[in-house]
């Protein structure tokens, strides 16, 4: 069976690659990345919720659905900040990633807009599913075109091989990715963690992303 890549982990890779490798001696940064493959060898599991508590390589994430998950946490993960962004920031070729589900006439409507910065132009590009519902989508791609629409903004992005019309309407969270400090990680901090499930039934990730400043990763 044809196993889509775990986007999600495939961005922590190339933020931990783009923007934090400076950061990381060369001998660690590969136990970073090797926790954040771009093509999942195990089953991908995204975990959403809030920080219990945060113990060395131990994350507890009070998950949405009232149950505690614990993940195990490789050495030297990557701490990731989810902050505010808006509309503004969106332009005619702007790269972003945006979950969405489909409307009756055909277009899609965006459930959260995530703007990557420029280093990250093209990465996890196309239209695959995604698990914000079960008809959800996610398109990464590049901005042709903005038009203002009753309720928010009309986009038409495109990618390799495809094109999508996007409705954001104007309460949709949109949201940018940058690095930051594990220590901001506090316990009610809302997480969103993509991990790996082990043969052993356990979590492993190689990063969390947390929102910083009231916001609430929405991917």
């Amino acid at each position: 069976m044809y196993k889509l890549p775990s986007i999600v982990a495939a961005v922590v890779c190339s933020l931990a690659m783009t923007l934090i490798a400076p950061a990381i001696p060369a001998f660690v940064l590969p136990l970073v990345l090797s926790a954040a493959p771009a093509w999942a060898e195990g089953t991908p599991v995204r975990v959403r919720g809030t920080v219990v508590s945060l113990d060395g390589s131990k994350l507890v994430v009070h998950a949405k659905d009232g149950k505690d998950v614990t993940v195990s946490l490789k050495d030297k993960y990557a701490a990731l900040a989810v902050v505010k962004s808006s509309m503004d920031d969106i332009k005619q070729g702007t790269f972003i990633g945006t979950a969405t589900v489909a409307q009756p006439d055909g277009s899609l409507r965006a459930l959260e807009v995530v703007v990557f910065p420029e280093s990250l132009r093209g990465f996890g590009e196309g239209h695959y599913p995604w698990d914000l519902g079960s008809s959800s989508m996610m398109t990464n791609a590049s901005i042709a075109n903005k038009v203002q629409a009753t309720d928010g903004q009309t986009v038409t992005v495109t990618y390799k091989g495809g094109e999508k019309t996007i409705t954001i309407p104007a309460n949709v969270p949109i949201v940018a990715v940058v690095p930051a400090d594990k220590s901001d990680i506090m316990p009610g901090a809302n997480v969103f963690v993509p991990t790996e499930k082990q043969t052993d039934g356990t979590l492993l990730s190689g990063a969390i992303l947390f929102g910083k400043d009231g916001v609430v990763p929405p991917m």
